[in-house]
């Protein structure tokens, strides 16, 4: 019997582990809490407890005594221009317009739970995805037989050394833990026509199977993590991802936009502002502010993404950034747009020192 408890305790610890990016921490949904009363996800654009129950007690969703104070959140100075996070499925079809991604999802698989705010780090989960339903689906798997997760990492903001997808993907595999095994060394393949890289690694005491494909676009590294015991259920899922559209930049090592989006640049800001003003905070908070601009072809901020601040934080940066201005930028003789991320708040911790490496077979 504890034999037993033990490896179901490895189990949950591996599922736990998956959704870790390098050495970024990330919400994972925990298991359906007991009936009376179900407590369902937070929306996607708010905060704090809800129910499905009408008219819930509050002193059973809060407890007493209890008072809630809104803490660190994303925010965007429109609402037009795409962000990161705002993936959505609709109709059984994954799509994040910012990143430029459709993907029908497989017969049978949905998403239950939307992801936790962006961190600090720039890490976002984009989608979260089980089987569905108590019948047999078109890969002929029953219920809970696997789960995939759809990651981005701002490359502005990684506190981890690797400067593309590539690098991302090699030093997540050069440092697993010692409870998995690795199955399939990073190797360069091509999924609805883009290049990606892929790896995959296991864990014996479990035996469960990690399927990882990476990408980078816009700056971001993409990585799509499929989990299962069953390999060849993995197999048809990537497989199944040659139905997604994705957009020509997509690529492991240079996905740096342009085109129908802005060019992205790492630190333009620090050597192209010519007027800057800094926001003045009337609070006193050690959190790090990681916030995207997009620079116009005349140096004026056009937009502008706040990944984590408090409320009264946001009001300082949106009223400082108004009076920035840029040299414009141009490529191959013509103006164009630029996207660009500035820190403000705490410093990130200083990156880990370990080479990343970039080395890989092509498939």
């Amino acid at each position: 019997m504890q034999s037993r408890c033990s490896v179901l305790s490895i189990v949950v610890c591996l599922f736990i582990a998956c959704a870790a990016w390098g050495q970024r921490i990330q919400s994972v949904p925990s298991p359906p809490p007991p009936p009376a009363p179900t407590v369902e996800p937070a929306p996607p654009n708010g905060g704090g407890d809800f129910s499905n129950v009408t008219n819930p007690d509050p002193d059973k969703v809060v407890p007493k005594d209890t008072i809630i104070v809104k803490g660190a959140w994303y925010s965007a100075s429109d609402a037009t221009t795409p962000i990161p996070e705002g993936a959505a499925v609709t109709n059984n079809v994954f799509a994040n317009p910012y990143f430029g991604i459709t993907w029908p999802l497989p017969a049978n698989w949905s998403q239950k739970y939307t992801g936790p705010p962006p961190s600090d780090t720039g890490s976002y989960v984009l989608g979260q995805f089980t089987p569905s339903g108590a019948g047999q689906g078109v890969f002929g798997q029953s219920q809970l037989s696997g789960h995939m997760e759809i990651f981005a990492q701002d490359m502005f903001f990684t506190p981890l050394p690797a400067k593309n997808a590539l690098q991302m993907v090699n030093f997540s595999k050069n440092h697993l833990s010692d409870i998995y095994s690795l199955e399939i060394k990073p190797t360069q393949t091509k999924i609805a026509g883009q290049t990606f890289v892929f790896y995959a690694y296991w864990s014996p005491v479990a035996k469960l199977h990690w399927y990882v494909v990476a990408t980078e676009i816009r700056c971001h590294t993409l990585q799509f993590s499929m989990t299962s015991s069953d390999t060849k259920l993995l197999e048809k899922l990537i497989l199944d991802m040659n139905k997604m559209k994705l957009p020509a930049e997509a690529s492991p090592t240079d996905g740096t936009g342009g085109g129908d989006v802005p060019v992205c640049i790492k630190d333009y800001a620090n050597d192209n502002v010519i007027e800057r003003v800094e926001p003045v905070f009337q609070t006193r908070r050690l959190n790090a502010i990681p916030v995207r601009i997009i620079i116009d072809k005349d140096g004026k901020i056009k937009h502008v993404h706040i990944l984590s601040a408090f409320p009264e934080q946001e009001k300082a940066i949106y009223d400082a950034l108004k009076q920035w201005k840029f040299r414009p930028y141009e490529r191959d003789g013509k103006r164009v747009e630029v996207e660009t991320g500035i820190m403000f708040g705490r410093p990130l911790l200083p990156p880990a020192t370990a080479s990343s490496g970039d080395e890989t077979t092509t498939n």
